[in-house]
């Protein structure tokens, strides 16, 4: 018995790396699977259905069901086709893992528009009109009495929630997904969907893009454990789509090679008043307060960020 077995997931981006993992672990644990890659380049150049359709037969191969799918899960009537050709050919929905993205790296100053608005549209577009179809569905299915028991995962990263030099659009992109989650989990609670993200790891076509040199496999190439395996973070996946999950929504996590961290959300940190008597701040108040009572506080990263700017 597997954690999803009578599941029904689309998995975006399911043709390499950490979306080929996933879909393969999701199949592993029962779900049926609809694997979706519009099977452009790393940089979202041209199409080629031929990496969906490997990881689809590769899923039936081992005894499960899957289907392949090769829409832009950022053309709105493309993700509406997505989802309606997973209702049609399996009978419903119950996960949806929006993975697929594309990358453009460069500096802020060297970035062009496309190259922003290119990442954004893939990662944060492609995330929120997915998750807009697959919610029409589950709400109408609520409203008709067959409330779901569904589930979001989507994916985040370190460079969005922590910064990376050289991915302002990437970055920008991930943390408007990490809020996406958090809003969607309190959007569609109602309606019997959860929703959470991850921080997945691992060496892929796109960190191949930035270390040069590194051999790049498949999850299902690697015989034995290694950190590097884009596949690593496909068990946390399957246990957040799963029912075992049914009591967290509306978090992040880190899932990289053996490692299990929970992201919190951004939160208020040390307080300062106005001296005295409450009223408004006198500018020339404000260095000498943050100073003492916030950076040198219970925040000494921010000290360190504030020394850093003074010496550049």
């Amino acid at each position: 018995m597997g954690l999803l077995d009578g599941k029904v997931a689309i998995v975006t981006g399911g043709g390499h790396g950490v979306g080929r993992g996933e879909a393969l672990e999701l199949a592993a644990q029962g779900a049926k699977v609809v694997v979706n890659d519009l099977g452009g380049s790393v940089s979202g150049e041209g199409a080629d259905k031929r990496p969906a359709e490997e990881v689809a037969d590769l899923i039936r191969g081992g005894g499960g069901e899957a289907a392949a799918n090769y829409d832009d899960v950022a053309d709105w009537n493309g993700a509406k086709n997505l989802v309606q050709q997973t209702v049609d050919q399996f009978g419903k929905l119950d996960v949806l893992v929006n993975n697929a993205g594309i990358l453009r790296d460069k500096m802020l100053f060297s970035m062009t528009e496309e190259d922003f608005d290119a990442v954004i549209r893939v990662h944060l577009k492609g995330t929120f009109v997915c998750t807009h179809h697959a919610a029409t569905y589950w709400r109408e299915q609520s409203k008709a009495g067959n409330q779901p028991r569904a589930a979001i995962v989507n994916t985040v990263s370190s460079a969005g929630l922590q910064g990376n030099v050289g991915q302002i659009n990437y970055g920008a992109a991930k943390a408007g997904i990490a809020a996406m989650t958090i809003i969607t989990s309190l959007e569609l609670s109602r309606y019997g969907v959860r929703a959470n993200a991850i921080a997945p790891g691992g060496m892929t076509r796109m960190s191949g893009a930035v270390v040069k040199d590194m051999e790049l496999k498949e999850p299902e190439e690697y015989e034995e454990f290694n950190p590097m395996n884009p596949g690593n973070s496909a068990p946390m996946v399957a246990w957040l789509a799963s029912d075992e999950a049914l009591h967290v929504t509306g978090q992040v996590f880190r899932a990289v090679g053996s490692s299990i961290a929970h992201y919190l959300p951004w939160q208020l940190g040390p307080e300062v008043e106005t001296p005295g008597e409450p009223g408004r701040w006198d500018p020339a108040q404000i260095g000498p307060m943050v100073n003492a009572y916030v950076f040198r506080s219970r925040n000494p990263g921010l000290q360190m960020g504030q020394m850093r700017a003074k010496t550049r």
